[in-house]
């Protein structure tokens, strides 16, 4: 996927330390950060895989022990995290997400106490999951200081940033990024898309819970845009979603009419529910949040409505197969 422009982090060189590197956002980022002349190190399981996947364009690194407190970090974007679909929410799974998370923050934190010199800045991922879920039919707008829920997706996310909020008693501004669906060419799009290519796609349950995205590369760039920000407010939040919401049986109709393919075979929501369990609500509600802190920021988004950016990413997809 091209991106409409290169992105520019910083007018000089930093150093940023990316968590999380190797998954669908953070390889790409890591990509734009080379590509912008910052110098990157990136925290990962896997040093070696990730030294190749890279081409030795960046410093790998196991763990905080393989970093020393000496190395001046400017920047710290912490995606790392294990991907919430997939297994069912077994209380081992949600440790393993929960671990993945606040466990791999915390870490990150303890280094930052004991480091010479402090970063500026630490980016950290969460998700439009801290608001809960959204009773279908309300059109009310999410914004950054709408309440979260006591049900698991919301407490993890709010742990989660507890956790990268800490940075602040070493004097880092923390900015906490909840992301809504990103759409690109990896994530979950590909597979969302994949029914309704074979023509048997369709709503899922009634089709009327609310489905809150955000294009990948405008996702990027409002990280850069943060990461440029002059704000001086110790910790700031904000929503990382486009301007336009749907419903889910819009996204559905939107996505067939740019395949041209039809889209009227529905999933009824007890075949799902019976599939996935309590992460099921993560396809069955939904969340109609907004963008306004990054909008009251100046940001201004490539892809504010779905069609343009299912149009750029097939496109993508049919210039760039592989």
């Amino acid at each position: 996927m091209q991106m409409t422009s290169d992105l520019s982090f910083s007018d000089t060189s930093e150093c940023v330390l990316v968590t999380g590197a190797s998954g669908f956002i953070g390889s790409l980022l890591v990509k734009a950060l080379v590509k912008n002349r910052q110098r990157v190190i990136v925290l990962t399981r896997h040093p070696e895989k990730a030294a190749l996947q890279f081409d030795k364009n960046v410093s790998c690194i196991a763990n905080m022990n393989g970093l020393s407190t000496e190395q001046q970090i400017d920047v710290v974007v912490n995606l790392a995290g294990a991907r919430i679909l997939g297994w069912r929410w077994t209380a081992a799974r949600k440790e393993v997400l929960r671990q993945s998370r606040i466990d791999t923050t915390k870490n990150v934190i303890a280094w930052i106490a004991r480091a010479t010199h402090k970063p500026r800045l630490f980016l950290s991922a969460s998700a439009i999951g801290y608001y809960g879920i959204q009773a279908k039919g309300d059109a009310g707008l999410l914004k950054e200081d709408s309440a979260p829920q006591a049900i698991f997706m919301s407490q993890l996310c709010q742990e989660w940033e507890a956790a990268a909020q800490a940075a602040t008693q070493y004097g880092v501004k923390v900015i906490c990024m909840r992301f809504g669906l990103v759409l690109g060419k990896g994530g979950a799009l590909p597979m969302m898309l994949l029914p309704i290519r074979m023509g048997v796609g369709g709503r899922l349950g009634d089709g009327q819970q609310w489905l809150s995205w955000i294009h990948v590369e405008d996702l990027l760039r409002g990280i850069a845009h943060l990461w440029q920000s002059n704000a001086t407010d110790a910790i700031e939040t904000y929503n990382f979603t486009a301007p336009q919401t749907v419903t889910q049986e819009v996204f559905s109709q939107t996505a067939a009419r740019v395949l041209h393919r039809p889209s009227i075979f529905p999933t009824p929501a007890i075949l799902m529910q019976l599939l996935l369990g309590e992460q099921a609500d993560l396809l069955l509600e939904g969340q109609r949040v907004t963008p306004a802190g990054l909008q009251a920021s100046g940001f201004e988004f490539v892809y504010p409505d779905l069609q343009s950016a299912l149009e750029n990413l097939t496109q993508a997809n049919k210039n760039n197969p592989e």
